[in-house]
This record gives structure tokens, C-alpha cells and sequence, in this order.
């Protein structure tokens, strides 16, 4: 205790020292190597712009900030301290102690202040971090600093308990920065949260108990704050769109406003890039807004998705680029982010997503939907300036039963990496014979309508419609073509095929021709690959329901077949071809 006390008197009458020479540095640490100490000096010189490291003698370096004025020096100390940017044991000192300066690089040497006559007189061993007191000026470089011993495990328990829970929560979050520690961020020491302590105990050099210090946890959340400073990690508030975050503004900067969105594009060459969600709605928008999204190219279709009822997370990953969408509803105001880097910031990305989903929050109204709108630049690729993700090629399908299996050409599912339904449903090929393909979706859907097979061909000139997507999605939903049954036999005589007159583009292909009372009489086929002769524009070909039939059997489905058949209003066939008929995507 009284060598506790005379340290304190020693600081004390140093201090008054440092002031009366009218020029003061901050002491922060202190190193037995200068390898760790440029090293800190380096971290710290993302943080602040006045780091200096000078030698201490006997193999000591140390780094301090300043010089300043006295005054403005205790200031600077005690909000440093204050904030948890420097540790808690820094100090004030009129630099006496310094010698050859190594931080910055090629800065020179300091002028050193030469100590007033009553320098006080004392032979307390310094300490790394610490105070360095000396007899005399020129004694000062040649006693060897000491690390004074640190608390010990008992010690430092009495000190954690201390700690308030939001302190004992950010000693948590560095640790998590650091990736020690992987649990909830709740404030409670348990098993995880002390095994994560004497991971970065042990990766620091230090006795790894469990239990950091108080010097440790300076050390931590020195080194957190350094870490953050780094990625630019700072809080960002868009009063416009309502929205508020800790954001790594030191890699994004913002672009534009456009509905709903915030867009930041790559900074300095960073690869990442980041987009604001800010829009007004219900748990139904949510999710209609979670589909949406995974239609982007930014997007990419491989990776975890998850839904609850008032949040989602989405992450796409592609060899080169990872995206992660994360989305929630608060009070009628669904706030989020979208945050895409390449591979080579995999290691930023992760220490800022947790800070960046901890603090999403509403601070006002949603973005108006008509922000940054431009009629001028409108296009169907493109999702409020977020291009659209294409497939390699889209055509038409129809549903034959309640659980989502569809059937659609062979041509159009050939060589894909992947296929969906609509776009946003994933499906298997369970077969591909005769150019018909039977898809079985990965998730049970739920089709408004579901195809019934025709007994027979039906009469020749009767009229018949086809359902399909002609424009490959383009108009959103499915659209029926009208026409007349020509032949039931193809030009070579084929009895599976229906030949008709029909106006039909590539985007119908494989969808459902339907005679007057609703029923599937076939599917309608891609054109003949005939480069000898030519065919009226009009005459296209379908798979019979017959054949169409077979293929369904051979694959396990049972479809149902309806033999009494009416016609039926206009109003009801185009409802009942627009239910069953579904958008079938190939993707790369």
C-alpha cells in the first residue's frame, strides 16, 4: 500500500511538472519489443492522427500521443480514458523519458524538454503502459522499466463485478469482433463467454484463467475500438428514409435515394457495396419484399434463407461474392440493409454485419415510395436500380396436382444448373421423355388451379386456347392465345401430336392447350427444327393429353381425367388456364 501511495504521489508531483514545462504527452503503452511496438503504434495510427513512439531504454519502447499543452493534455487524458479508447493506467509526462523516436517512420527526432530543477526524486520501477519515474534526467534512460505485477484472478473478479451489464455486454462484442466468442450478447458470464476470455488471453500472451484484468479489458476494448476505427464502423442516420445503423463508412459511400432504398456504392476500391431498406407496410409487404429480393442479381440464389413473422435474413453465395439481406417490421416500418463484398473483405464483412444488425432501427417515417423515381430510367430488369437476376431462358408449364408438379417441354429444362417455378420455387426434373419434362417442386405448393386431362382430341375446328407467359415474364401473369384444332395427327402422321392454328410465341411453349370446356387437350411443343422448308406462322404443334398421360404414369403422378365436358364462359376458361399455368426459368 505505501508503495501504491508514493506511486501516486510520485504521478502527481510528475504531472505538475509536465504542465509547468508547458508541454505534456498521453503515456498509452509500452512494449519489450519494438517489433509489438510498431505493430501498436500502426493500430493506433488508424485511430489517431498523433501517435508518436519513442525508445525507453534497456529494450523498452513506448507510445504516447501528443505533445500538447498542458491544459489540453489532462482534457484529452480524461476523455480518452473516459470513452475506453486508451487504457485505463495512462498517464501524463513531460516526455523527459524519450529517446530515439521510431513512430512515425522517418518523423526525426523530438526535441527533448529538459526537467525543471526540482524534478521530483524516486526510484519507482516503471511499468509497460505505465508511469516511468526516475532520480534524475539524465538516470531516467539507463533504469530498465518493469512490468509491475498485474491484478490477480480474485482481484480481477472484484473488479469485473464492478462492471455494469452494458460494459460487461461491449467486452462480449469485442471478443465477438475478434472472433473469440460466438453466443448471445447478454451480459451474463458463463462457460462460453470465460472460454472465449482465455482464448484471447492465450492469443495475447497472457495466462489464460478466464478472468480478464482490468488492464486486459483496456487492452480488448483498445484494441476493438482501433479495429473499428480500421473498417470506418460508425453510426449513420438518413433522417429522409427514417433509418439508422453502425455502418462500415470507411468502405461505402452514398450514392443515391430510389424507393426503397438507400444506395452506397464501393469506396477507394473496396468491392462492397450496401443499400438501405426503408419502406412502409404490414407482415404481408415483409414477405412480399423477401421474395422480391431474392430475384436480384446482387442476390446470388445459393445460401441460407430464413422468414419469421415480423423478420428475415437472406444470404447469397457465389465464388466471388457474398451477399447478406437482413430485413425486420417496427410499427408498420420495415428498416434493413443489403450488404454485398467481394471475397477478399470476407473477414470486414463479418466483424461489421453483427454491429450493423444489433443497431438497425427506425428513427422516423418510412422513405416515400415515389423518392428518387425516374420515368425515364424505368425498366422491368430492374428493381428500384438493383438489376434483376435472368435466367438462361423462361417458357410456360401447368400444374397437374395439388402438391405443385408441373409439366412443361423438354427443351426448356435442358442443360440447366437449376430450374423454378415462377422464380422463386425450386424444382427438380423427375423425368424428361418423349419432349415432355415432369418437374416436382423442392417445398409442397399450392396451385388456384390444377389441370384435367380431355378424353379425347376433340373435333377439328373447335376452338382452343393455350396459356403461357409470351413474353417470359414480362407482363407477370399468365395470358391465354386463342385459336382452332386443324389436325389430330402431326404433318408425318404422328398420333401423339394436335396440329393447330394458333399465334404463338417461343414463351408459350409448353404450356396448356385447353378445349371450350377448360380441359388439357396437350401441351403446346417448340417448333419443328425443319431448316428445309418454312410453315405458315400460324400452325403450331401440342403433345397430346393421351401421350402427356403416359409420361405422367411413367413418372408416378396420377392426374385426373374429365369426361363430361361443357363449354364455359370466357371469364371462367381465362381464370382456369391463368391458375394452372406457371413461368418455368432455366438458370446458368
Amino acid at each position: 500500500m505505501r508503495r501504491i501511495l508514493a506511486c501516486l504521489s510520485i504521478l502527481v508531483v510528475f504531472a505538475t511538472s509536465a504542465a509547468a514545462q508547458g508541454r505534456a504527452f498521453v503515456q498509452i503503452e509500452a512494449h519489450p519489443s519494438l517489433r509489438e511496438a510498431q505493430e501498436r503504434a500502426r493500430a493506433y495510427g488508424g485511430l489517431f492522427p498523433d501517435v508518436n513512439g519513442f525508445g525507453l531504454g534497456r529494450g523498452w519502447y513506448g507510445l504516447a500521443l501528443g505533445p500538447y499543452e498542458a491544459t489540453e493534455a489532462q482534457a484529452r487524458l480524461r476523455q480518452l480514458r473516459d470513452n475506453g479508447l486508451i487504457p485505463r493506467d495512462s498517464y501524463l509526462t513531460d516526455g523527459a523519458q524519450y529517446r530515439d523516436r521510431f513512430w512515425p517512420v522517418g518523423a526525426g527526432a523530438l526535441q527533448p524538454v529538459a526537467p525543471p530543477d526540482d524534478a521530483p526524486v524516486a526510484g519507482v520501477p516503471a511499468t509497460p503502459g505505465g508511469p516511468v519515474a526516475t532520480e534524475t534526467a539524465a538516470a531516467r534512460t539507463d533504469i530498465a522499466p518493469e512490468p509491475a505485477p498485474d491484478e490477480t484472478p480474485r482481484q480481477a473478479r472484484r473488479s469485473e463485478a464492478l462492471l455494469t451489464r452494458e460494459e460487461r455486454m461491449e467486452l462480449q462484442r469485442a471478443m465477438q469482433w475478434f472472433g473469440y466468442y460466438s453466443a448471445a450478447i447478454d451480459g451474463a458470464y458463463g462457460r462460453g463467454t470465460r472460454t472465449a476470455m482465455a482464448a484471447w488471453q492465450a492469443g495475447r500472451g497472457f495466462d489464460a484463467t478466464g478472468v480478464l484484468t482490468t488492464r486486459q479489458r483496456a487492452r480488448l476494448l483498445n484494441d476493438y475500438a482501433v479495429g473499428q476505427a480500421a473498417l470506418g464502423l460508425g453510426p449513420l442516420q438518413v433522417a429522409q428514409a427514417g433509418v439508422a445503423l453502425t455502418a462500415p463508412l470507411g468502405l461505402v459511400e452514398f450514392d443515391r435515394l430510389e424507393a426503397p432504398f438507400v444506395h452506397y456504392n464501393a469506396k477507394d476500391g473496396s468491392g462492397v457495396e450496401m443499400s438501405l431498406i426503408s419502406q412502409a407496410g404490414d407482415r404481408a409487404a415483409l414477405g412480399g419484399l423477401y421474395e422480391i429480393l431474392q430475384t436480384l442479381e446482387v442476390v446470388p440464389p445459393e445460401g441460407p434463407r430464413a422468414k419469421s413473422r415480423d423478420s428475415f435474413e437472406i444470404t447469397g453465395v457465389a465464388p466471388d461474392r457474398t451477399t447478406q439481406v437482413f430485413a425486420k417490421l417496427e410499427d408498420g416500418h420495415i428498416v434493413g440493409y443489403l450488404l454485398s463484398w467481394p471475397e477478399a473483405q470476407d473477414n470486414l464483412a463479418a466483424r461489421a454485419l453483427p454491429e450493423m444488425q444489433r443497431t438497425l432501427a427506425s428513427t422516423g417515417p418510412a422513405l416515400p415510395a415515389d423518392e428518387g423515381f425516374e420515368p425515364s430510367e424505368q425498366s422491368f430488369d430492374m428493381v428500384s436500380g438493383l438489376e434483376v437476376r435472368k435466367p438462361k431462358r423462361s417458357a410456360s408449364g401447368f400444374f397437374v396436382d395439388g402438391s405443385g408438379t408441373a409439366v412443361t417441354a423438354a427443351s426448356t429444362v435442358e442443360a440447366c444448373a437449376r430450374v423454378t417455378l415462377d422464380r422463386l420455387h425450386d424444382a427438380d426434373v423427375v423425368l424428361s421423355q418423349d419432349g415432355v419434362a415432369v418437374l416436382r417442386p423442392v417445398a409442397r405448393l399450392a396451385p388456384v388451379e390444377v389441370a384435367a386431362l380431355a378424353p379425347n382430341a376433340g373435333r377439328l375446328r373447335s376452338a382452343v386456347s393455350v396459356g403461357g407467359f409470351p413474353y417470359g415474364g414480362v407482363l407477370g401473369a399468365a395470358t391465354l392465345s386463342f385459336g382452332t384444332l386443324q389436325d389430330v395427327r402431326g404433318l408425318d402422321g404422328s398420333d401423339d401430336v394436335l396440329r393447330l392454328s394458333l399465334d404463338s410465341r417461343d414463351g408459350d411453349v409448353g404450356g396448356p392447350v385447353l378445349d371450350a370446356a377448360g380441359r388439357v387437350a396437350g401441351m403446346l411443343l417448340p417448333d419443328p427444327e425443319d431448316g428445309a422448308r418454312a410453315l405458315p406462322g400460324d400452325v403450331t404443334f401440342a403433345k397430346k393429353a393421351s401421350a402427356l398421360a403416359g409420361v405422367l404414369d411413367a413418372a408416378g403422378v396420377e392426374v385426373a381425367v374429365e369426361q363430361a365436358g361443357f363449354p364455359i364462359a370466357p371469364e371462367d376458361l381465362t381464370t382456369r388456364a391463368v391458375g394452372m399455368t406457371v413461368l418455368v426459368s432455366c438458370w446458368e
